[in-house]
C-alpha cells in the first residue's frame, strides 16, 4: 500500500519533462538505453494530457486537455511521493476485446524508479487503471513484460496477474512496416 500523501494524476504538458526522463530510466533499466527515440516536441505531439491548471505569459488561458485520438493515443499516470518527486508512471492506451465486445486497457510501459521500489507505488498506479477500466465497463487491464525480468513477474501474479503463455506478441517495425504498406495498394 503507498504510503499517505502520494498523488496519482493524468500528466499534464508541463509534465513532460518528467515523463522523457522517467521513459530514459525506464529503458536504462531494460538496457535499451540508447533506444529512446521519444522527445519532448513528439511527446507533446502524440499524448493525450489532463487539463493544465497552469497559466504563463505565453499561456494564458488554461488547457482543456486532450481526447485520445489517432494522433494522440495515449495517456499517461504520474505518481509522485509525499514529498512531491516524481516515483513513477503509466503509460497506457484504450484497446477493445472482440469477443467481450467492451473496451480495454493496454498497459505500454509501467515504470516505478528504483528508489521508490517496495513503496506500493506500482500496486497504486495499477489499481488506478483497474478502476479506469471497471468506470468505463471495459473487459481488462493487459501488458506485456520482458521474459527476464524476474522481479516485476512475481510482482504481477502477487497482485492476481495470471501470464498469457499461449499467446505469442508479434510486432512489425521499420522497414518490415514500410514492406508490409506497400501490399496495401
Amino acid at each position: 500500500m503507498a504510503p499517505q500523501g502520494v498523488v496519482v494524476r493524468h500528466a499534464v504538458r508541463e509534465d513532460v519533462p518528467v515523463i522523457l526522463q522517467l521513459i530514459q530510466e525506464l529503458a536504462d533499466y531494460e538496457k535499451e538505453s540508447d533506444a529512446v527515440e521519444a522527445t519532448h516536441e513528439s511527446l507533446l505531439n502524440t499524448l493525450a494530457f489532463a487539463p493544465s491548471g497552469l497559466v504563463s505569459p505565453q499561456n494564458t488561458t488554461q488547457s482543456e486537455g486532450d481526447s485520445t485520438s489517432a494522433s494522440r493515443p495515449a495517456r499517461a499516470l504520474l505518481i509522485f511521493t509525499p514529498s512531491g518527486r516524481p516515483a513513477g508512471l503509466a503509460l497506457y492506451f484504450y484497446n477493445y476485446s472482440t469477443w467481450r465486445a467492451r473496451p480495454g486497457i493496454y498497459l505500454e510501459d509501467l515504470f516505478v524508479r528504483e528508489a521508490e521500489r517496495g513503496n506500493g507505488y506500482g500496486q497504486r498506479l495499477l489499481g488506478e487503471l483497474a478502476k479506469e477500466v471497471l468506470q468505463m465497463n471495459g473487459g481488462r487491464l493487459e501488458w506485456s513484460v520482458l521474459k527476464w525480468n524476474t522481479p516485476s513477474i512475481q510482482f504481477y501474479e502477487r497482485i492476481g496477474a495470471k501470464a498469457m503463455t499461449e499467446w505469442q506478441t508479434m510486432r512489425v517495425d521499420g522497414e518490415g512496416l514500410r514492406e508490409l504498406a506497400k501490399r496495401a495498394n
